[in-house]
């Protein structure tokens, strides 16, 4: 993921699938977050987990860190669609989860439709840390859903990066150009 490269200190990057218009990961993704299917998140995230051991290319993080979505969407939607994927790569990598690191603080509509300029700007100062002393010196694994223009992965990575001594990977389920 290039598109990182000098905008941010990021330690690894990966995704599982390539996002494009009417093909299978958009599928996936849409049944996943719109309509309600949270186990493709699980299978995914066993899929993905079950890659990474036997490409022997598990990355050595202390946390994975779901991308958070705001309270109102967690209320509109009921759950974050990240979750599941996190909770497979979780227990099969055993890497613990922190969902309490990271906090959406704004309500913003869909990203989908605008500029990469419109989105980092929407979501400059949207993501805030709660951190503890445990988490000082740590490695994150944030993790989101897909990948398009990088700017939430971006604004919650600088916000991670906050944390004194900490390191931030990316993994996303999909990526696209």
């Amino acid at each position: 993921m290039r598109r990182f490269y000098g905008i941010l200190p990021i330690e690894q990057a990966s995704a599982m699938l390539y996002f494009q218009s009417k093909g299978i990961a958009q599928e996936l993704i849409h049944n996943l977050k719109y309509r309600r299917q949270e186990e493709i998140g699980t299978i995914l995230g066993n899929i993905y987990a079950y890659e990474l051991i036997e490409s022997n290319k598990i990355p050595k993080v202390d946390y994975i860190v779901p991308t958070p979505i705001h309270k109102k969407r967690l209320q509109e939607r009921g759950y974050n669609q990240v979750t599941t994927f996190c909770e497979a790569l979780s227990k099969e990598l055993q890497i613990p989860i922190e969902k309490e690191v990271l906090h959406r603080m704004k309500h913003t509509k869909t990203q989908t439709k605008k500029s990469k300029i419109k989105r980092a700007e929407l979501l400059s100062n949207n993501f805030a840390i709660k951190s503890n002393d445990y988490h000082i010196g740590k490695h994150f694994l944030l993790v989101d859903d897909v990948i398009t223009s990088g700017a939430t992965i971006e604004a919650c990575a600088k916000a991670l990066l906050q944390i004194p001594g900490s390191k931030v990977s990316l993994l996303a389920i999909a990526y696209t150009q």
